[in-house]
């Protein structure tokens, strides 16, 4: 049975750091690039970053280039994304995802919340 479940999400204040996890079971992590997509509320879902199955290469939203790192641990199949100065407008449940050829499989999501 494939799972993502995505932790370390909350309130936090503009300014502030959050690191979110993505623990995943049920399929060969390693082979799968991994995502992380956000979707705020009346906003379409969007790609926040990626990383390869093997962590060599990334990619990032323009909007959190600087702020957010994306990494992955192959040993303990989770993904990670720092997320550091954060603001106001990365409010939107983060969901993690798993990708590889045509199959894609998606977390339920964890809220990230900033706000003063």
């Amino acid at each position: 049975q494939v799972q993502l479940v995505e932790s370390g999400g909350g309130l936090v204040q503009p300014g502030g750091s959050l690191r979110l996890s993505c623990a995943a079971s049920g399929f060969t992590f390693s082979s799968y690039a991994m995502s992380w997509y956000r979707q705020a509320p009346g906003k379409e879902r969007e790609l926040v970053a990626a990383v390869s199955s093997a962590g060599s290469s990334t990619n990032y939203a323009d909007s959190v280039k600087g702020r957010f790192t994306i990494s992955r641990d192959n040993a303990k199949n989770t993904v990670y994304l720092e997320m550091n100065s954060l603001k106001p407008e990365d409010t939107a449940n983060y969901y993690c995802n798993a990708r590889r050829l045509n199959i894609r499989y998606w977390g339920q999501g964890t809220q990230v919340t900033v706000s003063s």
